[in-house]
């Protein structure tokens, strides 16, 4: 599967598409968002928390009513994620380590590795989150180049936090 559609008239153009989380094999979470700009590299979309109810995960608690403004790369093994709650507070950033995405005019496609990233709002909280998930997932022996590629996305997001460089994150 190729990151990148060859159909320049796939290019998603302004207005709604699907967001589809793939893991494993199998769709994840898929949902509406509205395209905010798309500069054929990366991909930035808006959507409300998709989730059933809120959802607490001891540093940080989404709910419904939450804003989530996602940037998805298409060379890039991670999607960053600013979440804001219905009043517009910034929340931080959570950021999913995937393969590129893939886009097509209707969805973005990203397949979850399991590892993850959160950065608090004022940066303070740097969080690496499921490694257990990932080693446990068999991708290192699966696939051992996405495995690596998956760990060298979470390093590099975490220096970029820690240095005030998250993509599509304003420093504090």
């Amino acid at each position: 599967m190729s990151a990148r559609s060859t159909d320049p008239s796939a290019a998603p153009s302004a207005g709604s598409l699907d967001i589809v989380l793939v893991k494993g094999g199998r769709t994840k979470i898929r949902y509406p968002a509205e395209v905010v700009s798309d500069d054929g590299d990366r991909i930035t979309v808006r959507a409300s928390w998709a989730g059933d109810g809120a959802r607490d995960f001891g540093f940080v608690r989404f709910e419904p009513g939450d804003v989530f403004t996602e940037h998805y790369w298409r060379d890039r093994w991670y999607a960053v994620k600013e979440v804001r709650t219905a009043d517009g507070t910034l929340k931080g950033w959570y950021c999913d380590i995937t393969r590129p995405a893939v886009v097509d005019d209707r969805t973005v496609t990203v397949e979850d590795l399991d590892l993850d990233l959160w950065v608090s709002a004022d940066h303070s909280r740097v969080l690496r989150l499921d490694e257990d998930e990932f080693a446990a997932s068999g991708l290192a022996e699966r696939d051992p180049e996405a495995a690596a590629a998956a760990v060298a996305a979470l390093d590099a997001l975490e220096a970029l936090a820690h240095a005030d460089r998250l993509p599509g994150a304003a420093p504090h």
